[in-house]
């Protein structure tokens, strides 16, 4: 006897709702697993330098440039005071330093100092090799393309408006409208 042919799940039409809400989410846990693989990663490289992932993370920030602990956190996507808690641990440690800003008298800028640089430097080993591995295993053209689609989607994010909270009424252009919602 013949076993009646298995008909594939339907799925929703592509550009649906559906499907562009399952899309959503099937890239936010996708970004939220690889976010704990490269914590964990970092952590590994960072350990033998004395650093942490977040030292690391913030020292990075500012190799190239000083900057305020503002601009660290929305070029991260932090919180600033989460950056600068981390920020004031590294001064202490005397891994960086704040230096005066031109540009505001209260927003001192953080720049790495030498025995900051050297702790960068000797993750410098270990975060080749790994690159070296990871485009081993995707080849360089995938690896290159992961990073421009990564990079795009974070920059579509960054022009999406917040979105607003479904226990607010909508907003309204019509005045009219407008006035009834207050009265």
């Amino acid at each position: 006897m013949l076993e009646p042919a298995l008909e594939p799940p339907l799925e929703p039409a592509p550009g649906s709702p559906r499907t562009r809400q399952d899309l959503l989410s099937r890239t936010a846990l996708g970004v939220f697993r690889l976010n704990g693989q490269f914590l964990s990663l970092s952590e590994e490289l960072a350990r033998p330098a004395g650093l942490t992932a977040a030292w690391w993370q913030v020292l990075g920030a500012v190799l190239r440039e000083p900057l305020p602990v503002a601009g660290i956190a929305r070029s991260m996507g932090i919180t600033r005071q989460s950056v600068q808690r981390i920020a004031d641990l590294l001064v202490a440690k005397g891994l960086a330093e704040y230096a005066p800003n031109p540009a505001h008298r209260r927003a001192k800028l953080l720049r790495p100092t030498e025995e900051g640089r050297a702790a960068v430097d000797r993750i410098g080993p270990g975060h080749s090799a790994m690159a070296a591995r990871l485009a081993a295993e995707l080849g360089d053209t995938a690896f290159a393309e992961t990073v421009r689609v990564l990079e795009r989607l974070a920059a579509a994010l960054d022009t999406l408006p917040a979105p607003r909270d479904p226990s607010e009424p909508p907003e309204s252009s019509d005045p009219a409208v407008s006035s009834e919602a207050s009265a």
